[in-house]
């Protein structure tokens, strides 16, 4: 006895299946929107189209080659990234960076808050602009990360770094209303009769 699926000798299935899919997880809402506005437009002509939706006819046209490039598929359709390929760059003075480098070196991994404590008594004495909490860590970034994970050495004396557990901690956002809402439990451990309790 065989077994044959519902697609089994169905022409069109498998591409009918694959356009539904397309459509119901590639294509976004905004897409759509711009699908039916080029049908309308072919339907009804430019002076139609552009009184009912309010769009100008060249965004019409570059939502046609948009269509057009991607051979009538609607996922085309689907907003890019408006990122400008060339960036602004941060000018920072070298000091600056010198001094977070300083700092994370002093105190391994330590976060964007704390380095901005260390760092404004710094910048008031010589009379400088302290960059922000955020900046800080936009420099951290920038400059590799400064991270310094500890390492072990096998047998063999290859060094490797060592996985650090992921702890549960309380966000920083959180704040206690009550007493009680926040709290913190520890475990002891004991030997008794050879066994741990």
């Amino acid at each position: 006895m065989q077994v044959h699926r519902l697609s089994y000798h169905v022409r069109g299935f498998v591409s009918l299946a694959d356009d539904a899919i397309r459509w119901m997880r590639m294509v976004t809402e905004k897409a759509k929107h711009k699908l039916k506005v080029l049908i309308f437009w072919q339907k009804y002509g430019l002076p139609a189209t552009t009184a009912a939706f309010e769009i100008k006819e060249r965004t019409l046209y570059v939502w046609k080659a948009q269509l057009k490039k991607g051979k009538g598929r609607p996922e085309f359709l689907n907003e890019k990234s408006r990122r400008p390929k060339i960036v602004r760059q941060r000018q920072w003075p070298d000091w600056v960076k010198d001094r977070i480098r300083q700092l994370r070196k002093e105190h391994p991994n330590l976060g964007k808050e704390k380095i901005y404590i260390l760092l404004q008594p710094y910048c008031q004495a010589n009379k400088l602009k302290c960059p922000s909490i955020s900046t800080i860590g936009n420099l951290i970034r920038d400059l590799g990360g400064l991270r310094m994970s500890p390492v072990k050495v096998r047998h063999n004396g290859q060094i490797v770094p060592i996985k650090r557990a992921k702890v549960a901690r309380k966000p920083k956002q959180f704040i206690a209303v009550y007493p009680g809402h926040c709290g913190s439990f520890d475990t002891i451990e004991k030997h008794i009769h050879g066994c741990r309790r």
